[in-house]
Protein backbone atom coordinates (compact mmCIF):
# COMPACT_ATOMS: atom_id res chain seq x y z
CA UNK A 1 0.00 0.00 0.00
CA UNK A 2 1.24 3.37 -1.10
CA UNK A 3 1.87 6.18 1.47
CA UNK A 4 -1.37 8.38 0.05
CA UNK A 5 -3.16 4.64 0.70
CA UNK A 6 -2.19 4.75 4.49
CA UNK A 7 -3.04 8.40 4.91
CA UNK A 8 -6.80 8.25 3.55
CA UNK A 9 -7.30 4.81 4.90
CA UNK A 10 -9.96 5.20 7.16
CA UNK A 11 -9.51 2.76 10.52
CA UNK A 12 -11.94 0.37 11.19
CA UNK A 13 -13.08 1.46 14.05
CA UNK A 14 -14.11 4.55 12.32
CA UNK A 15 -16.75 2.88 9.38
CA UNK A 16 -19.95 1.96 10.32
CA UNK A 17 -20.05 -0.96 7.75
CA UNK A 18 -24.20 -1.05 6.96
CA UNK A 19 -25.90 -1.50 3.67
CA UNK A 20 -28.93 -1.64 1.58
CA UNK A 21 -30.51 -4.66 -0.21
CA UNK A 22 -30.76 -3.98 -4.47
CA UNK A 23 -34.65 -3.77 -3.59
CA UNK A 24 -34.05 -0.68 -1.25
CA UNK A 25 -31.91 1.00 -3.57
CA UNK A 26 -34.63 0.77 -6.82
CA UNK A 27 -37.59 2.31 -3.99
CA UNK A 28 -34.63 4.91 -3.01
CA UNK A 29 -33.65 5.93 -6.46
CA UNK A 30 -37.08 5.17 -8.58
CA UNK A 31 -35.00 2.61 -10.68
CA UNK A 32 -36.10 -0.75 -12.01
CA UNK A 33 -34.24 -3.58 -13.14
CA UNK A 34 -35.42 -2.86 -17.11
CA UNK A 35 -34.40 0.61 -16.83
CA UNK A 36 -30.96 -0.76 -15.88
CA UNK A 37 -30.02 -2.68 -18.36
CA UNK A 38 -27.45 -2.05 -20.97
CA UNK A 39 -26.29 0.76 -18.78
CA UNK A 40 -22.66 1.03 -16.96
CA UNK A 41 -23.93 2.36 -13.56
CA UNK A 42 -21.47 3.37 -10.56
CA UNK A 43 -22.42 3.02 -6.73
CA UNK A 44 -20.51 5.74 -4.71
CA UNK A 45 -20.25 5.08 -2.15
CA UNK A 46 -21.43 1.74 -1.82
CA UNK A 47 -20.65 0.32 1.86
CA UNK A 48 -22.00 -2.83 2.62
CA UNK A 49 -25.00 -2.93 0.41
CA UNK A 50 -25.99 -5.99 -2.52
CA UNK A 51 -26.92 -3.55 -5.33
CA UNK A 52 -23.76 -4.01 -6.91
CA UNK A 53 -23.45 -8.04 -6.41
CA UNK A 54 -27.61 -8.89 -6.90
CA UNK A 55 -27.20 -6.56 -9.76
CA UNK A 56 -24.59 -8.24 -11.33
CA UNK A 57 -26.11 -11.97 -10.76
CA UNK A 58 -28.89 -9.98 -13.03
CA UNK A 59 -26.78 -9.51 -15.78
CA UNK A 60 -26.48 -5.39 -14.75
CA UNK A 61 -23.17 -3.72 -14.80
CA UNK A 62 -22.21 -2.24 -11.79
CA UNK A 63 -19.28 -1.33 -9.87
CA UNK A 64 -18.97 -0.22 -6.19
CA UNK A 65 -16.24 1.77 -4.45
CA UNK A 66 -15.54 3.32 -1.28
CA UNK A 67 -13.34 4.24 1.21
CA UNK A 68 -14.24 0.95 3.43
CA UNK A 69 -12.77 -0.96 0.82
CA UNK A 70 -9.50 0.13 2.15
CA UNK A 71 -10.26 -3.16 3.94
CA UNK A 72 -10.35 -6.86 3.79
CA UNK A 73 -13.87 -8.03 2.95
CA UNK A 74 -13.23 -10.73 5.90
CA UNK A 75 -12.45 -7.65 8.32
CA UNK A 76 -15.52 -5.88 6.60
CA UNK A 77 -17.96 -8.70 7.27
CA UNK A 78 -17.24 -9.19 10.89
CA UNK A 79 -17.32 -4.99 11.37
CA UNK A 80 -20.61 -4.98 9.65
CA UNK A 81 -22.23 -7.40 11.79
CA UNK A 82 -21.42 -5.70 14.94
CA UNK A 83 -22.64 -2.73 13.66
CA UNK A 84 -25.68 -4.10 12.97
CA UNK A 85 -25.95 -5.43 15.91
CA UNK A 86 -25.63 -2.38 17.55
CA UNK A 87 -27.67 -0.26 15.44
CA UNK A 88 -30.34 -3.00 16.40
CA UNK A 89 -30.04 -2.33 19.87
CA UNK A 90 -29.98 1.63 19.19
CA UNK A 91 -33.15 1.44 16.85
CA UNK A 92 -35.21 -0.47 19.41
CA UNK A 93 -34.85 2.79 21.76
CA UNK A 94 -35.32 5.04 19.03
CA UNK A 95 -37.99 3.09 16.90
CA UNK A 96 -40.27 5.85 17.33
CA UNK A 97 -37.83 8.36 15.15
CA UNK A 98 -38.74 5.92 11.79
CA UNK A 99 -41.37 5.23 9.44
CA UNK A 100 -42.26 1.25 10.09
CA UNK A 101 -43.83 1.23 6.93
CA UNK A 102 -41.18 -0.31 4.39
CA UNK A 103 -40.11 -2.51 7.69
CA UNK A 104 -42.20 -4.64 9.58
CA UNK A 105 -40.27 -4.12 12.67
CA UNK A 106 -36.94 -4.32 13.84
CA UNK A 107 -36.33 -8.12 13.13
CA UNK A 108 -37.60 -7.58 9.63
CA UNK A 109 -35.01 -4.41 9.58
CA UNK A 110 -32.36 -6.97 10.78
CA UNK A 111 -32.75 -9.32 8.26
CA UNK A 112 -32.75 -7.17 5.12
CA UNK A 113 -29.02 -5.58 6.89
CA UNK A 114 -27.87 -8.74 7.42
CA UNK A 115 -28.98 -10.11 3.63
CA UNK A 116 -27.12 -7.01 2.24
CA UNK A 117 -24.02 -7.55 4.22
CA UNK A 118 -24.26 -11.52 3.02
CA UNK A 119 -24.47 -10.82 -0.46
CA UNK A 120 -22.09 -7.70 -0.55
CA UNK A 121 -19.31 -9.17 1.18
CA UNK A 122 -19.78 -12.91 -0.15
CA UNK A 123 -19.35 -11.07 -4.00
CA UNK A 124 -16.41 -8.80 -2.30
CA UNK A 125 -14.36 -12.69 -2.14
CA UNK A 126 -15.62 -13.64 -6.04
CA UNK A 127 -15.40 -10.48 -7.72
CA UNK A 128 -12.89 -8.21 -5.78
CA UNK A 129 -12.61 -6.00 -9.38
CA UNK A 130 -15.91 -4.61 -8.85
CA UNK A 131 -14.83 -3.02 -5.69
CA UNK A 132 -12.68 0.00 -5.86
CA UNK A 133 -11.60 1.17 -2.72
CA UNK A 134 -11.60 5.96 -2.97
CA UNK A 135 -11.28 8.81 -1.05
CA UNK A 136 -13.73 11.68 -1.99
CA UNK A 137 -13.45 13.99 -3.43
CA UNK A 138 -11.56 12.17 -5.66
CA UNK A 139 -12.59 9.13 -7.73
CA UNK A 140 -9.87 6.58 -10.12
CA UNK A 141 -12.06 6.71 -12.70
CA UNK A 142 -11.98 7.67 -16.63
CA UNK A 143 -14.20 10.37 -17.47
CA UNK A 144 -17.85 9.12 -18.44
CA UNK A 145 -16.66 6.18 -17.84
CA UNK A 146 -19.79 5.42 -16.42
CA UNK A 147 -24.01 6.05 -17.77
CA UNK A 148 -25.38 6.45 -14.34
CA UNK A 149 -24.28 7.43 -10.90
CA UNK A 150 -26.13 6.43 -7.61
CA UNK A 151 -24.97 7.90 -3.99
CA UNK A 152 -26.77 6.91 -1.36
CA UNK A 153 -26.68 7.82 2.91
CA UNK A 154 -23.43 10.20 2.51
CA UNK A 155 -23.67 13.34 0.83
CA UNK A 156 -26.06 15.48 2.55
CA UNK A 157 -26.74 13.33 5.06
CA UNK A 158 -23.59 14.49 7.34
CA UNK A 159 -23.94 18.60 6.90
CA UNK A 160 -22.34 18.13 10.77
CA UNK A 161 -18.67 17.00 9.35
CA UNK A 162 -19.21 17.15 5.84
CA UNK A 163 -18.80 21.27 4.42
CA UNK A 164 -20.29 22.79 1.25
CA UNK A 165 -17.35 22.39 -0.50
CA UNK A 166 -16.67 19.24 -0.06
CA UNK A 167 -20.21 18.49 -1.16
CA UNK A 168 -19.79 21.06 -4.27
CA UNK A 169 -16.31 19.60 -4.96
CA UNK A 170 -17.74 15.48 -4.57
CA UNK A 171 -20.50 16.25 -7.04
CA UNK A 172 -18.38 17.63 -9.56
CA UNK A 173 -16.06 14.44 -9.39
CA UNK A 174 -19.18 12.34 -9.25
CA UNK A 175 -20.42 14.54 -12.69
CA UNK A 176 -16.71 14.15 -14.18
CA UNK A 177 -17.08 10.07 -14.14
CA UNK A 178 -20.81 10.10 -15.22
CA UNK A 179 -22.27 10.44 -18.55
CA UNK A 180 -25.76 10.79 -18.08
CA UNK A 181 -26.87 11.59 -14.94
CA UNK A 182 -26.00 11.02 -10.91
CA UNK A 183 -28.91 10.69 -8.53
CA UNK A 184 -28.27 11.36 -4.73
CA UNK A 185 -31.03 10.29 -1.68
CA UNK A 186 -31.83 11.15 0.66
CA UNK A 187 -31.89 15.02 0.79
CA UNK A 188 -31.71 15.44 4.60
CA UNK A 189 -29.29 15.32 7.82
CA UNK A 190 -29.20 12.91 10.36
CA UNK A 191 -32.05 14.76 12.35
CA UNK A 192 -33.93 14.52 9.22
CA UNK A 193 -33.77 17.95 8.15
CA UNK A 194 -33.20 19.08 5.03
CA UNK A 195 -29.63 19.51 3.68
CA UNK A 196 -28.66 23.23 4.65
CA UNK A 197 -27.03 23.93 1.64
CA UNK A 198 -29.22 22.08 -0.79
CA UNK A 199 -30.70 25.38 -2.47
CA UNK A 200 -27.35 26.56 -2.73
CA UNK A 201 -25.88 23.33 -4.65
CA UNK A 202 -29.00 23.06 -6.87
CA UNK A 203 -28.65 26.60 -7.68
CA UNK A 204 -25.18 26.07 -8.37
CA UNK A 205 -25.19 23.50 -10.78
CA UNK A 206 -27.87 25.38 -12.73
CA UNK A 207 -25.79 28.10 -13.27
CA UNK A 208 -23.77 25.56 -14.73
CA UNK A 209 -26.32 24.78 -17.28
CA UNK A 210 -27.38 21.55 -15.42
CA UNK A 211 -30.67 20.03 -15.29
CA UNK A 212 -31.44 19.14 -11.68
CA UNK A 213 -34.99 18.13 -9.92
CA UNK A 214 -35.93 16.83 -6.55
CA UNK A 215 -37.53 13.63 -6.73
CA UNK A 216 -39.85 12.24 -4.86
CA UNK A 217 -39.12 8.26 -3.93
CA UNK A 218 -41.51 5.24 -2.48
CA UNK A 219 -39.02 4.82 -0.10
CA UNK A 220 -38.94 6.23 3.53
CA UNK A 221 -37.50 5.05 6.59
CA UNK A 222 -35.85 7.98 8.19
CA UNK A 223 -38.50 10.16 8.36
CA UNK A 224 -38.36 13.00 5.87
CA UNK A 225 -35.79 10.69 3.74
CA UNK A 226 -38.34 10.63 0.77
CA UNK A 227 -36.79 12.13 -1.78
CA UNK A 228 -33.41 12.18 -4.12
CA UNK A 229 -31.55 15.15 -6.03
CA UNK A 230 -31.73 13.95 -9.70
CA UNK A 231 -28.68 15.81 -11.76
CA UNK A 232 -29.12 15.48 -15.52
CA UNK A 233 -25.53 15.86 -17.12
CA UNK A 234 -25.14 17.95 -20.46
CA UNK A 235 -22.27 17.21 -21.87
CA UNK A 236 -21.47 20.03 -23.85
CA UNK A 237 -21.67 22.44 -20.74
CA UNK A 238 -19.78 19.86 -18.38
CA UNK A 239 -16.20 21.33 -18.30
CA UNK A 240 -17.90 24.64 -16.80
CA UNK A 241 -18.09 23.29 -13.53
Amino acid sequence: MSRDEKNTKLDLERIVFIGRTFEEYLDMFSLSEESLKGKRILDCPGGACSFTAVGNKLGLDITACDIAYYHSGEDLKNKGFQDIEHAMEHMGKAKNNYIWDYFKDVEDLRKYRLNALEDCTNDMEESSERYVAVTLPSLPFEDEEFDLLLSAHFLFMYADRLDYEFHIKSIKELLRVSKEEIRIFPLVDLEGKRYEHLDKVIGYLNAAGYSVEEVNVPYEFQGNANSMLRIIKDNKISDEV
